[in-house]
């Protein structure tokens, strides 16, 4: 029996030109041969909580199908061993689940970060001239 299930993926936005779109379309391609794909997200560049390997973001895409085991099987093993894919995360939907939440837009960047202990030094100066 088929049931609904979420795919977050999490792609290096560094791996080589090409590579974020061409694991999207094996992903894809996967899932209609076969089970069903119910849609598809693609929720961009984000930053995330905390590195992993080294990198401060990911490239985010959300797909939602209905499968069976023996593709849930395939998906993991491929992903697992795919470069280029930081993280996955495979959660089955529960019957009568709300579509996904559409994402914040990323924060704006305003300025750019000044180098550590630079605000030290000035509130040392704020503080030595009060």
């Amino acid at each position: 029996m088929a049931h609904l299930y979420d795919l977050m993926l999490m792609l290096d936005p560094n791996a080589p030109e090409g590579r974020g779109e061409q694991i999207i379309g094996d992903v894809r391609a996967m899932i209609e041969a076969s089970g069903t794909l119910v849609g598809e997200h693609d929720w961009g560049v984000r930053k995330i909580a905390y590195e992993i390997r080294h990198r401060p973001d990911a490239h985010y895409e959300l797909f939602q199908f209905e499968a069976g085991n023996e593709l849930l099987e395939r998906l993991n093993h491929t992903l697992k061993i795919t470069d280029g894919v930081l993280r996955f995360r495979i959660i089955r939907l529960k019957p009568g689940s709300p579509p996904p939440p559409t994402p914040r837009p990323p924060e704006p960047r305003t300025r750019e970060r000044e180098p550590r202990g630079s605000e030290r030094v000035a509130a040392r100066a704020a503080a030595d001239a009060g």
